[in-house]
């Protein structure tokens, strides 16, 4: 696809750094790069050869604005599969501007969110999945999130739902030419073995299905909340796994009164951690708040940290902890430990699967935390290099598709005609077919790449 507006934009961060790079990218990103960029040596940019750099200097009405480098890449061999230019200046926030201002007045547009992405995908370069997953690369927040976006990128996920969508085609070609064609000489359709077929093929779309929580969990970590009674060190836990100082600890009950939030990166997991006030009776009205406050959170956590006070016996308010936790995936954590246990711990091993005993004052048992949380998420085994899919437009799209599938088969085993089974069919390609992007809206393309950064 060709574009009549070259644009531009500032592809890093927009702060103070050692080097900052504008993107311009279009059928005039040469011409536009030239009137602002003059090379050291002399030679043009119109004169170089893709994947090939000048020193120069950026200029603004003739003005010198700053020393920077300019690479060239040409069409088709680029990001965006036009020609590009970008210009590597030094990082100050006002020599970018300065740089992108001039550009701007060569001719450029400014680019929108995501729209260099959006032209490589429009351009052939990536899939819809694959330019998806760009986003999710920088938005990683963790090693293992950062490698399963990658894995995408690099089509990973892609080159399965081609596989598939291919046997549906193949599927479908044998039973339209099969019932168009009578009078050639091509096989009969077998129900058995085509029921094998489309249950193979359903089977396989729901294993990419099942990796769909693990995606989510690597992109957008656990919504995990730390919950117990006043005082019995939730903020020093949640200071621990933060590394700093978020909550503030005294030896006062009922010190935290607000839910204090961090994410924090635990191995290859992220939480995203919440810090609740003591759960209590009390008469207090302000402190009232921030226990209802703390219930809702208890309610719609996806993991919940119990802490309990090893040093002390249960009371009626661990007991409704305890209760409170009943259908949550929770982790009981008996702290204080580095003091006499009173607590009866039979009773927590009773009503929870992973106890761990700790100081949080130290750090000798954060592994063991660590790791009974991977075992109550079920987060052991996630393996990165496998085709994770992280949205609900790739998740709806691939159940879609399997919903077909699985109808199809039902179709034949009711006795429904072949012409039925082939729509069906069909149908879950189409599904499949938006899912890479090859048939697809520009509303839905607008709203994938709205939520990318400017610049990329």
């Amino acid at each position: 696809m060709k574009y009549e507006s070259t644009i531009a934009a500032i592809s890093t961060a927009q702060a103070s750094a050692g080097i900052s790079v504008i993107r311009i990218s279009g059928g005039e990103a040469i011409s536009v790069a030239e009137k602002v960029f003059r090379s050291k040596s002399g030679k043009k940019l119109s004169e170089m050869k893709g994947y090939t750099c000048a020193l120069g200097t950026a200029h603004e009405n003739g003005e010198p604005i700053d020393e920077c480098i300019a690479t060239v890449f040409r069409a088709p061999h680029s990001y965006t599969g036009e020609d590009v230019v970008e210009l590597s200046c030094h990082g100050g926030v006002y020599i970018t501007a300065r740089v992108l201002r001039a550009v701007y007045d060569a001719g450029a547009q400014a680019a929108q969110a995501g729209e260099f992405t959006k032209r490589a995908f429009l351009n052939g370069k990536l899939d819809l999945i694959e330019a998806e997953s760009v986003m999710d690369i920088i938005s990683s927040r963790s090693k293992e999130s950062a490698r399963a976006a990658l894995n995408v990128k690099e089509g990973a996920l892609s080159r399965r739902i081609n596989q598939l969508k291919d046997q549906l085609s193949d599927i479908a070609a044998h039973l339209n030419a099969w019932a168009d064609y009578p009078e050639e000489d091509i096989p009969a359709v077998e129900n058995d073995a085509l029921s094998d077929s489309l249950k193979n093929i359903e089977t396989r779309l729901n294993e990419i299905l099942s990796n769909y929580d693990n995606g989510r969990i690597l992109k957008d970590g656990i919504d995990a909340v730390i919950a117990g009674k006043p005082n019995v060190g939730k903020s020093t836990l949640m200071n621990l796994l933060a590394g700093y100082d978020k909550s503030i600890v005294t030896s006062v009950a009922g010190t935290t009164r607000d839910i204090v939030e961090e994410s924090v990166s635990l191995g290859d997991i992220v939480l995203n951690l919440s810090d609740t006030a003591g759960i209590h009776e009390t008469g207090d009205e302000i402190e009232s708040i921030g226990v209802d406050k703390a219930r809702s959170r208890v309610s719609s956590a996806a993991l919940l940290l119990c802490v309990f006070d090893a040093s002390s016996p249960l009371d009626d308010d661990d007991r409704d902890m305890i209760r409170l936790a009943n259908d949550i995936p929770s982790v009981a954590i008996l702290n204080k430990c580095d003091l006499p246990e009173l607590i009866d711990d039979q009773i927590i091993s009773d009503h929870f699967d992973e106890v761990v005993r700790m100081s949080a004052k130290f750090d000798e048992s954060a592994d063991a935390l660590v790791q009974a949380i991977k075992r109550v998420c079920v987060v052991s085994d996630i393996n990165s290099t496998n085709a994770l899919m992280y949205n609900e437009r790739q998740r709806t799209l691939t159940m879609k598709a399997a919903n077909c599938v699985h109808e199809a088969v039902e179709a034949l085993h009711i006795g429904f005609t072949l012409d039925a089974v082939t729509v069906l069919i069909e149908e879950a390609i189409g599904y499949l077919c938006e899912l890479t992007g090859e048939r697809v809206t520009d509303e839905v393309i607008d709203k994938v790449f709205h939520r990318f950064c400017v610049g990329k």
